[in-house]
């Protein structure tokens, strides 16, 4: 079963002197339930152009987006997002954060906060519970950002670029706990990045787009078991196998 299907997608946008700049041209992808995929292309291919048509947040000027059996027209309560920026209510405690979405729904304080601190405890947040955003590390923030985006329940969760502006070390191990709270929650992702070595480790498969206008360049079932070793030379492989394809046919930068 499919929980994301794009056919036949474009989308481009008006200049000043009145041309039209494409961004997207003939996106067609099928994304399957529970999959991790992840859509790797250089800065302005259109990665997040196509993340935020398939959000609802824009319209697609042509072309269909199905997600969960239904054409999406407008957002779409199926599906969550996480933005790079950690997008946080200051203002809110990190309990709060989490709940805003549920209270928005109408559930009581006393449901919404049992279902987020579950999720705290998922991120092992529980103790900052009562913190505001500006006592969080950077780390810490964009945990609390993914968890508020599943406190509803998402068939598809999007992500674009959300550990881009992290240190190394604090990426690679927000990596790890996505893919924890991925088995957890058995959530279908689509994850946008740069980073050869980032979708190599994340994804079940690896959608290469070409820079602008974006088009599908190559798939990649990347086949390799969990937990992927870095260091090992079946990640290796991969990866090269990956850059080699990229070096040829479409530019990372």
């Amino acid at each position: 079963m499919a929980s994301l299907e794009i056919k036949n997608l474009n989308q481009s946008f008006s200049r000043d002197d009145g041309s039209r700049l494409v961004v997207l041209d003939n996106i067609n992808l099928e994304v399957k339930d529970k999959e991790f995929v992840c859509i790797l292309g250089s800065s302005g291919c259109g990665k997040t152009t196509l993340l935020r048509l398939i959000a609802g947040l824009d319209e697609a000027q042509e072309g269909s987006i199905i997600i969960d059996g239904e054409e999406i027209k407008g957002q779409n309560p199926k599906v969550g997002m996480v933005f790079q920026e950690y997008s946080l209510f200051p203002w809110r405690t990190v309990i709060d954060n989490i709940a805003f979405g549920l209270e928005m729904k109408g559930l009581g304080k006393e449901e919404r906060y049992r279902v987020a601190e579950r999720y705290l405890d998922l991120v092992n947040l529980t103790q900052f519970r009562d913190s505001y955003p500006s006592e969080l590390s950077g780390g810490m923030r964009q945990r609390v950002a993914v968890v508020r985006a599943l406190t509803l329940d998402p068939v598809l969760l999007l992500m674009d670029e959300p550990f881009g502006a992290l240190d190394a070390q604090t990426r690679n191990m927000l990596q790890k706990e996505l893919l924890d709270i991925w088995e957890e929650t058995k959530k279908t992702v689509v994850f946008i990045t740069h980073s050869v070595d980032e979708a190599v480790y994340l994804s079940d498969r690896i959608i290469v787009i070409t820079p602008r206008p974006g088009r599908i360049c190559r798939v990649f079932d990347v086949g390799l078991s969990r937990p992927r070793d870095r260091t090992s030379v079946e990640f290796a492989q991969v990866r090269r196998t990956v850059l080699d394809v990229i070096s040829q046919n479409c530019s990372i930068q």
